[in-house]
């Protein structure tokens, strides 16, 4: 017995919704630029290596060191210098002026973690295989993962680290 043949007829699909489906391949074809100074300095007319030979940015390793021939050298003797200054420079002066700036991380501990390591510490001060042991040890952390919490608290409440040990240390000295 032979197939049936389909029909070669385009069918309307009712389920996409065509609007939705054109903003999306415009958001594919235009991505979203994560630096600012880039951003606003962004010609959408130019290409990308234009727009970077415009900021004083380049574009991969080709752009940077060029194969010279005796062509091309006499070529550049005969053109002015002044190909090589960007036309934008205002966005590299901003980009190393934001790459200065001090960033402070801030690194922060779940309260439930800062109470975990706590507890740890005023029954076992740094002994962690009896940390391991410790029945509040709920989670079964190994020694090492549990001197990495302690290691992780000591790094992100340091004053505070070192004023619970100075309490724990009057309170055992009395």
């Amino acid at each position: 017995m032979g197939k049936l043949k389909k029909s070669s007829r385009n069918t309307f699909n009712y389920n996409v919704n065509k609007k939705k489906l054109k903003i999306k391949l415009k958001k594919k074809d235009n991505p979203h630029i994560e630096c600012a100074q880039i951003r606003r300095a962004w010609d959408d007319q130019k290409t990308t290596k234009q727009n970077f030979a415009d900021m004083g940015l380049f574009v991969g390793q080709k752009g940077i060191l060029p194969i010279k021939t005796k062509k091309n050298m006499e070529e550049e003797e005969q053109q002015p210098m002044d190909s090589n200054v960007p036309l934008k420079p205002y966005v590299i002066k901003a980009m190393e002026e934001e790459a200065s700036q001090k960033v402070s991380q801030k690194l922060t501990c779940s309260r439930d973690m800062i109470e975990y390591v706590q507890h740890m510490v005023r029954e076992h001060n740094e002994n962690y295989k009896a940390m391991a042991r410790d029945e509040k040890n709920y989670y079964q952390d190994t020694p090492k993962q549990i001197k990495r919490k302690v290691d992780l608290y000591k790094r992100c409440y340091p004053k505070e680290y070192d004023a619970f040990v100075a309490s724990l240390q009057t309170q055992k000295s009395t």
